[in-house]
């Protein structure tokens, strides 16, 4: 039985549920980060049909090179949707911005959701806090949910690391050193922007499939990535 997801209506980014029965295979892809050669080389890989959905957690644009392409590709694929990461967020506040961005792909950028779901299944960008209802979650929430300590970002414990509770939330943002996953959740960004892979996981068969970067367009401190714990204590 498909769990109701109910995000808080005072959101300014919709929630847009799919039905699944719609695709031969759902595919969900790690944080892009403008890196588009690596995204054509892991669609190479995967080959999906125009029967088979592809799902981005956000985070396609910024730190890489080509943002506009990645978008473009994105935006105009039929069968490719995205939520909305934290560094869409960026542009939609004005915080930042991408020259090569045109104003129709920040209009495409604020229309995003910050959520898609089906059957038992929900897609954020950052995370969610199983201690309280999904109709309390916010912008910040789920666009950087990542330590369950008050403004411990990188701090233990992880909500990813200690979630059991249905739906299993399939996340990026948080820059993991291996794909993560348990029966409650799915972690995509192995921080292909940088050096390590770019990540992507087959719902149908529960298989990752991973291609490595052409080149690191940034560099990132060790204690910024992750070593994820599958058998990390429940947080109480």
């Amino acid at each position: 039985m498909a769990t109701a997801l109910t995000l808080d209506p005072e959101l300014d980014a919709p929630h847009r549920r799919i039905d699944s029965g719609r695709w031969d295979d759902i595919y969900v892809v790690g944080d892009v980060h403008g890196c588009r050669p690596t995204l054509e080389r892991l669609l190479d890989r995967l080959d999906p049909a125009a029967d088979d959905l592809v799902i981005f957690v956000g985070d396609l644009v910024r730190k890489g090179p080509d943002s506009a392409g990645v978008v473009d590709l994105v935006r105009h694929t039929p069968n490719f949707l995205t939520v909305r990461g934290n560094n869409e967020q960026k542009l939609v506040d004005g915080r930042k911005s991408v020259a090569s961005l045109t104003d129709d792909d920040l209009s495409w950028i604020a229309s995003l959701p910050v959520a898609i779901s089906w059957d038992d299944s929900l897609v954020v960008h950052g995370g969610v806090d199983h201690r309280k209802p999904l109709v309390d979650h916010g912008l910040t929430d789920l666009l950087n949910m990542r330590s369950l300590v008050p403004d411990g970002s990188y701090d233990r414990p992880y909500w990813f690391e200690t979630r059991t509770a249905e739906p299993r939330i399939f996340f990026g943002h948080t820059v993991l050193s291996e794909p993560f996953e348990t029966p409650a959740a799915v972690g995509l960004d192995t921080g292909c922007v940088y050096g390590g892979q770019l990540t992507a996981y087959r719902c149908s068969t529960g298989e990752f499939v991973a291609v490595e970067p052409e080149t690191t367009h940034e560099d990132r401190s060790a204690d910024s990535i992750v070593d994820p714990d599958r058998n990390a204590p429940l947080s109480t």
